[in-house]
């Protein structure tokens, strides 16, 4: 098995970018999910209410910081930018505490899975896509340590999918059978909510082994 995608969203809910290289630390892949959408009662505003920032794209600029469409997130037009797309008086704020992922800092998927369903992977929105994986094998693979590239994983559970999945990532047309065929043959579940035991540089290409249970 190999890495066969890296994916970072540095706008938590827009669209992501994908990397040839990335490195993991605890807090799952450097630059991910670090500015956040804040709505006026102060909480966190996501696609799963508000699917229309999944239509725009989060990226990281040479400075390091994130950016909005190529607008340096902290720049009014940035912040107008998405305001006008949520048509709400939102505000941006970086931050780094362990609350900005749903559950675990990485998701991982699978080949294997993303096919035996016949789906974008993309609507998955995984931070790492393993490939050459048979069919659904990743179901036997929570507390299994999965070591990829320099770093060394661990699955906790199966994720439970929402209706973002829903959403087909270019013209963001909405299927709810996507989430109900889910429901229906995975109970619910596809991808990996996962925890990095040992962070380390990884790549596409780099090999990855899963080991046995603990």
């Amino acid at each position: 098995m190999f890495v066969k995608e890296i994916w970072r969203y540095p706008v938590k809910s827009m669209a992501g970018e994908r990397l040839p290289a990335a490195t993991l630390t605890g807090n799952g892949i450097e630059g991910d999910r670090n500015v956040l959408v804040i709505g006026a009662n102060r909480r966190m505003v996501t696609a799963r209410t508000h699917h229309k920032l999944l239509d725009l794209r989060g990226g990281i600029a040479g400075d390091g910081e994130a950016t909005i469409n190529g607008l340096h997130w902290k720049s009014p037009e940035a912040l107008e930018l998405v305001r006008d797309t949520l048509g709400e008086a939102v505000s941006l704020t970086h931050y780094n505490g362990p609350e900005r992922f749903d559950i675990l800092p990485l998701l991982l998927a699978t080949d294997g899975a993303i096919e035996h369903m016949k789906l974008d992977g993309r609507r998955l929105r995984p931070n790492i896509v393993i490939g050459g994986v048979t069919d659904l094998a990743e179901r036997d693979w929570p507390g299994r340590d999965i070591a990829i590239g320099e770093a060394l994983v661990q699955p906790a559970q199966l994720r439970g999918r929402c209706v973002m999945t829903t959403f087909e990532p270019d013209t963001l047309r909405q299927d709810m059978n996507v989430l109900r065929r889910i429901a229906k043959e995975l109970d619910g579940t596809m991808g990996l909510d996962t925890a990095v035991l040992r962070g380390g540089r990884i790549a596409e290409g780099d090999p990855v082994m899963v080991g046995a249970s603990s």
